[in-house]
C-alpha cells in the first residue's frame, strides 16, 4: 500500500514540476512579445495619427 502511494505521490510532483516549467516558458514568451511590439510602436511614433 505504501509503495502504491509513493508511486501516485512521485508521478504528481513532476507532473507539477512539468507544469510549472510550461507556465514559466509562456510567461516569459509573453513578455519578449510585449517588449518587442513594444519597441516597434515606439520605433514608429511618429507615424501613429490619433
Amino acid at each position: 500500500m505504501n509503495e502504491k502511494t509513493y508511486k501516485i505521490f512521485a508521478s504528481i510532483g513532476i507532473g507539477n514540476i512539468v507544469l510549472g516549467i510550461v507556465i514559466l516558458a509562456g510567461g516569459i514568451a509573453c513578455g519578449v512579445l510585449a517588449i518587442v511590439n513594444g519597441a516597434r510602436v515606439l520605433k514608429r511614433k511618429a507615424d501613429i495619427i490619433i
